[in-house]
């Protein structure tokens, strides 16, 4: 079975090319080899490769700077993905890809459901849900997957950001009162893995969305202090200790995007189809913290 994977060197893309191999032929393209908006190289790219299942971990991903840049946000996670869809429809290919809770306004008081209205609140957001009904439109076979805050040991991310500033300085303040779990590339390259055997054994799951997140609740501030209790237990020499991590409001810490204040996604349809049980959210965050706490000792 071949696999076309899109966006190879992103957080997720890079996870994904480490894996995918395990259950297909994998052809991977990073964005400096194909470019998602350029359609006739993605057509012709498709054509080539005759994939059975296309994996797009594409997408524009600068929250705040979406604001400014929405022509360039929507070329990518919208007008982009409503070609590739168009392109796995013709070739009867699976298209697996990854959008967002920004979708939703984060107004509701419990978790959300697939079913659920979306109604985004910043660009960003806007760009992903557009791009979700773009492959709905199109009627390809398609595996959409909503993850939440995602987190790993590649690229620039909140943890990396925290411990290089808990070892500046004496205190951090970090949000409180938006809700959600950090979310790891590697969970979501297992779920993906899971997806793909699914298809390769005749039982695929059926098209649609799916809320893909780890088990529990956290807030941004208790993120934090897991992280960086962690990172002092592994000897990580540290100016600010969990306890100098303060919780502030979202009020107290204006951005250019607006942010949904629940995050939170219910994982029920998922868990009813995948093979494996769903990792509490420490534990799957603290596998990424150990990972990056690894590579800045060997720094």
């Amino acid at each position: 079975m071949k696999i076309l994977l899109l966006g190879a060197n992103g957080q997720v893309g890079k996870e994904l090319t480490r894996h995918l191999s395990s259950v297909g032929e994998l052809v991977a393209f990073a964005r400096a080899d194909l470019d998602i908006t350029n359609h006739a190289a993605v057509a012709q790219a498709v054509a080539d490769v005759a994939p059975h299942i296309i994996v797009n971990a594409a997408a524009y991903t600068g929250v705040d700077k979406a604001e400014d840049e929405q022509a360039l946000a929507y070329a990518i996670n919208a007008e982009a993905v409503a070609h590739l869809a168009q392109c796995a429809r013709t070739a009867k290919a699976w298209l697996i890809h990854y959008s967002t809770d920004y979708v939703f306004d984060g107004s509701k008081s419990s978790a959300y459901l697939e079913t659920d209205a979306t109604n985004p609140v910043n660009v960003y957001g806007a760009s992903k849900n557009a791009g979700e009904e773009a492959i709905c439109e199109a009627a390809c076979q398609h595996l959409i997957f909503r993850t939440t805050w995602v987190i790993g040991k590649d690229g620039h991310n909140f943890a990396k950001t925290m411990l290089r500033l808990a070892c500046e300085r004496d205190a951090l303040n970090v949000v409180s009162d938006q809700h959600g779990v950090p979310t790891s590339p590697s969970l979501i390259t297992s779920v993906t893995i899971d997806a793909v055997k699914a298809i390769q054994n005749n039982a695929a799951w059926p098209s649609g969305i799916y809320h893909l997140v780890p088990d529990g609740t956290s807030s941004w501030h208790e993120v934090a202090q897991t992280l960086i209790g962690f990172a002092a237990s592994q000897q990580v020499a540290l100016n600010a200790q969990a306890a100098d991590i303060h919780p502030i409001s979202t009020a107290d810490y204006p951005t250019a995007a607006q942010r949904p204040m629940n995050s939170q996604l219910d994982t029920g349809k998922l868990s009813a189809h995948l093979s494996f049980d769903l990792p509490h959210w420490k534990d799957d965050f603290l596998a990424v913290a150990r990972d990056i706490i690894e590579e800045l000792k060997a720094a």
